[in-house]
């Protein structure tokens, strides 16, 4: 009751204000609601990314919010991308999760901020629901799986939603999602999370790199999950090998600071001080953001990490100077829309 209590108490305060239960934003936490199970269940896909989805609910994340000193949580839909050939059936589940997750950031202002799913990779139901999520739901973004069964991000198909997400300068949280096609005996020795979601990340991003996605719609801003993935290691090969490719007409050059620069990453995975370092080799401190993965992990476990997190800021002579950057006032910096938007989401 005193929890609850508290809680109303402080329902109130805006995202951008100091508060008793701590200044952290939490970039990185999924929304998974019973309808959204129940398509998976329809179609024999609730291990379809080889482990079962853990329980959620508002009151409990919040109550781990107050224990780990989490001011605001930015919700997405989880994997897998539900859609299995019918776009109605997809459209209409991913339609509830972000009109519960509306509801959810208005109940509890401060709180929760969420980034839309969409119902790729159906095109043009996506610019649908991205328009009405955006413009109508108040969304804070769109999350984007990195492939919708086969369907990368950085394919040409793909154009048209960006071109939507740039006149609205929307952020993007991407996702990693099971690798499409994939070996089915690698999967079921290693599980995705282990090793296949970092390599699945770095496989979207440097798709989007190689078509020069990020430079060519430049009022995007996409965040990268999982402290970088494996870019701090792909990029310089990749930079290295790149004038041999174009050269030979292999590929188009590459605007690395056009695109770089419209990167974000965030630090879900419990970042040692080795990878935090690895991952400055490829952006700044002010693109870096906090992220947990809740409630994928047991609430103990992720508050311990976050407090190891921020031990680890604190004590680094590089990164001291910006933990508070770190830990939340980037994430603010990343949700402020320019005012040529022209469009203001309900709050």
């Amino acid at each position: 009751m005193k929890r609850r209590l508290f809680t109303l108490l402080l329902a109130g305060v805006p995202f951008g204000t100091a508060s008793l239960y701590g200044q952290t934003v939490d970039l990185h936490t999924h929304i998974i609601l019973p309808e959204y199970i129940e398509v998976l269940k329809a179609h024999g896909a609730e291990l379809e990314e080889t482990f079962p989805l853990p329980a959620w609910n508002a009151e409990r994340h919040i109550a781990f919010m107050d224990r780990a000193g989490i001011r605001t949580a930015v919700l997405t839909m989880p994997a897998p991308q539900p859609y299995y050939g019918d776009t109605a059936e997809s459209a209409r589940c991913i339609r509830r999760v972000n009109e519960v997750s509306a509801e959810i950031k208005q109940r509890y202002p401060g709180r929760f901020r969420f980034c839309a799913a969409l119902p790729l990779p159906d095109v043009d139901a996506a610019i649908r629901e991205a328009v009405y999520a955006l413009d109508t739901l108040g969304a804070d973004g769109v999350k984007l799986a990195t492939n919708s069964r086969g369907q990368y991000l950085g394919d040409e198909a793909l154009d048209p939603l960006m071109e939507v997400l740039n006149e609205r300068h929307a952020v993007i949280l991407i996702h990693p999602h099971r690798p499409t096609p994939y070996q089915e005996e690698i999967l079921s020795t290693t599980p995705p999370a282990m090793y296949e979601y970092p390599a699945e990340t770095t496989r979207a991003v440097v798709n989007m790199l190689a078509r020069n996605v990020p430079a060519r719609y430049p009022n995007l801003k996409f965040v990268v999950p999982h402290c970088g993935s494996f870019l701090p290691l792909a990029l310089p090969r990749m930079r290295a090998i790149l004038p041999a490719m174009v050269k030979q007409g292999y590929m188009q050059p590459i605007d690395w600071e056009g695109n770089l620069s419209r990167l974000y990453f965030d630090l879900a995975g419990n970042p040692t001080e080795e990878v935090l370092h690895a991952l400055l080799a490829i952006t700044t401190p002010d693109h870096i953001l906090y992220g947990s993965d809740y409630p994928y992990q047991p609430d103990d476990v992720l508050q311990a990490n976050l407090e190891r997190l921020k031990q680890t800021l604190a004590s680094d002579v590089e990164l001291s100077g910006h933990a508070d950057r770190i830990m939340w006032r980037n994430a603010e910096g990343l949700f402020v829309r320019s005012a040529v938007s022209g469009r203001t989401p309900r709050e």
